[in-house]
């Protein structure tokens, strides 16, 4: 355990984020597997407006720094490529 005054703080805050970016990498996980569900089920209207809402988030995960930039696009054309091709 620290005994700085200043690492004790961080260490509240690193818990805190810590926290945070696990909910949100959970949260994209549960959105991804719905979206494929959705595609794999053939309901193309469901699946494409679960895309959209799922990027978006795949987005915010990355300008909030939970996941590299490099990482939330190569994640965004997997899942896009992934519900083309079981919709088509």
């Amino acid at each position: 355990m620290a005994n700085i005054k200043s690492q004790m703080k961080r260490n509240r805050q690193n818990e805190k984020a810590n926290a945070r970016n696990k909910s949100m990498r959970s949260e994209l996980k549960t959105r991804e597997r719905n979206t494929i569900a959705a595609a794999e089920a053939g309901d193309a209207e469901k699946a494409e407006e679960l895309l959209r809402e799922t990027q978006k988030r795949i987005d915010m995960a990355a300008s909030k720094g939970t996941m590299h930039a490099n990482t939330a696009a190569r994640r965004k054309s997997r899942l896009t490529r992934r519900v083309r091709t079981l919709l088509a």
